[in-house]
């Protein structure tokens, strides 16, 4: 089976985004190259985790090769502040990520594969490790790949961490988030009460 490859070897613009109001929000990575542009939905959960593990890598290549690759520092605030570039077209809801190093190019790979649902679902524990094992490569009929310079890669993990931070707060006590209309904290057994005291 052809699998559909959006390729950005050098984009103008990585991205991650979100459309609608805390609560609500639909999550977009978006790439943009001249007039192309290839928007995924995806988790908040996922972004967070893309931002994490792309630190990781970056600190590790920052390691490695001893200030020979230029990685700048980590940095709280992104210089792309400014909206997802429009039409926002859903092209897949991402399932597997893959990050990588390419050391001839001195660039971050991504892959972030879209979600492909199974038909049959393992019963036991012992199955789905079974499964995990025999499905080494990641089978999906699309995939997004970027290719970034570890200076963008910080930018977008700057952005990534502040639009996760930016949705609704959590409860203290279980760490869920509080819708607007209320919250009822399964902590508390369902029993409804103000978080402070006035």
């Amino acid at each position: 089976m052809a699998i559909l490859v959006h390729r950005y070897d050098s984009p103008d613009r990585f991205v991650a985004g979100t459309v609608g109001q805390p609560g609500e929000r639909t999550f977009f990575l978006q790439a943009r190259e001249g007039n192309r542009i290839t928007s995924v939905a995806c988790e908040k959960q996922q972004v967070s985790v893309l931002a994490e593990h792309l630190e990781r890598v970056l600190d590790e290549v920052r390691r490695r090769t001893e200030g020979a690759v230029e990685v700048p520092p980590a940095s709280a605030k992104a210089h792309d502040t400014q909206p997802l570039d429009a039409p926002i077209t859903e092209e897949f809801r991402v399932g597997t990520m893959t990050i990588a190093w390419d050391p001839q190019a001195d660039r971050i790979v991504i892959e972030l594969f879209a979600n492909v649902d199974s038909d049959e679902e393992p019963d036991t524990a012992a199955e789905v490790a079974a499964t995990e094992l025999e499905s080494a490569e990641v089978e999906a009929d699309e995939v997004f790949v970027v290719r970034i310079t570890p200076a963008y890669a910080r930018d977008f993990v700057a952005r990534a961490q502040a639009l996760v931070a930016a949705g609704r707060p959590a409860c203290p006590f279980c760490l869920q988030p509080i819708d607007p209309t209320g919250h009822i904290c399964p902590r508390a057994n369902g029993y409804r009460r103000p978080l402070f005291d006035q």
